[in-house]
């Protein structure tokens, strides 16, 4: 790193520049070694047998540090948070956009119609039960109760933060909100890989591993915990798992579009409407660039060698993404949230599991 700075290409760097990087070197440097110790573990025989990929490890590496070390070095969790948080959200981005080169048209015409309507199901009845649970049931103030259920429903702690200028919420209520979908998406990391192997022997979902993976990427929160679950079950999965949540995180546009649109309707019913300029929507740009990817892809023009290395290049972004993850899932976040958020948040991810598994089911033969 230090050598790295002396270069000219460094040199040459706008001062704000070099600064930037200055303050995200730390953080990022903290990422790679986890990634790098992530993928080195995931490479020894026992671990791939139990099913423990880099990208879990990545995220569980990143939870015990996180949670025993940093916060009793609170200069060192200072240092290393700006770099966390690029390697969190930028890296994340880019190393899905550089998934889109493992894939082609003809993969996402597996998913077809259906992956579409499930997809849609899952969206609208999770968005649905956690308003009406998480007001009527649990008396939680409406806003938070959206929040968890965007969480919950799109793609974790993007679409709460996408969703908080629409509703105008406080920060304390994003805190919650994000703090609960992103431990449930983590335990979901552990669980889905468990259920596939149930799964082969109750055969709720049929049509192995690909069918699974359409499944935990209609039900699992964050993007990178689908690609970690979806991993640890097999390449056909990932593939299948990847293709069905970037569905739903491109449904996080029109899904705003339609949630501002129900609150100005509400606010007029009730004579409360005021004139203000109106919200900017937080387009997933990462999400048209790994659709854009994957058309560039299905022309195949790039070599096989090339293919490789940057699979290569997308495991390491993904693993710095999982690592820094896990290094921002604090567990006192959660125990400040409350019961109320947390209740709610049980029962969603209960919904998830069970009512998506259902939905994939049920879809499928309908529609097939």
């Amino acid at each position: 790193m230090a050598v790295a700075l002396l270069t000219p290409g460094y040199q040459a760097l706008h001062p704000a520049a070099r600064s930037k990087l200055l303050q995200w070197l730390p953080g990022l440097a903290l990422s790679g070694a986890l990634a790098a110790t992530a993928m080195a573990l995931g490479q020894l025989a026992w671990l791939q047998l139990h099913g423990l990929t880099a990208l879990t490890l990545a995220i569980v590496l990143g939870m015990l540090l996180g949670n025993a070390m940093l916060p009793w070095l609170p200069p060192l969790g200072r240092a290393v948070g700006p770099g966390v948080q690029v390697s969190k959200q930028t890296l994340l981005r880019l190393g899905i956009v550089l998934y889109g080169l493992r894939l082609t048209v003809q993969d996402i015409g597996h998913v077809g119609l259906i992956g579409l309507v499930v997809d849609a199901l899952v969206l609208g009845t999770t968005f649905g039960l956690a308003c009406w649970v998480g007001t009527r049931w649990l008396g939680l103030d409406r806003k938070t109760a959206m929040l968890i259920g965007a969480g919950s429903s799109i793609c974790g702690a993007a679409a709460v933060m996408a969703t908080e200028p629409v509703l105008r919420a406080r920060a304390d209520q994003v805190t919650v909100a994000v703090a609960t979908v992103v431990v449930f998406g983590t335990v979901a990391i552990f669980v889905y890989p468990l259920l596939f192997v149930l799964n082969q022997h109750w055969q709720l979902i049929p049509g192995g591993a690909q069918t699974f993976g359409m499944y935990a990427g209609s039900t699992i929160h964050e993007v990178a915990q689908v690609v970690a679950a979806a991993r640890a079950i097999g390449p056909d999965a990932a593939d299948a798992a990847v293709i069905a949540k970037m569905v739903r995180v491109m449904m996080l546009a029109p899904f705003l579009l339609g949630l501002s649109a129900w609150l100005a309707r509400d606010a007029a019913r009730a004579g409360k409407a005021t004139p203000s300029a109106p919200t900017p929507l937080a387009v997933p740009w990462f999400a048209f660039g790994f659709v854009a990817v994957v058309l560039f892809n299905s022309l195949h023009w790039l070599p096989a060698p090339v293919l490789a290395f940057a699979a290569e290049l997308d495991t390491v972004l993904l693993a710095m993404a999982m690592a820094a993850l896990g290094l921002a899932t604090h567990l006192g976040a959660i125990r400040k949230a409350g019961i109320k958020p947390l209740l709610l948040a049980t029962m969603l991810f209960g919904w998830l599991v069970i009512g998506g598994a259902l939905i994939n089911r049920w879809i499928p033969a309908l529609l097939g």
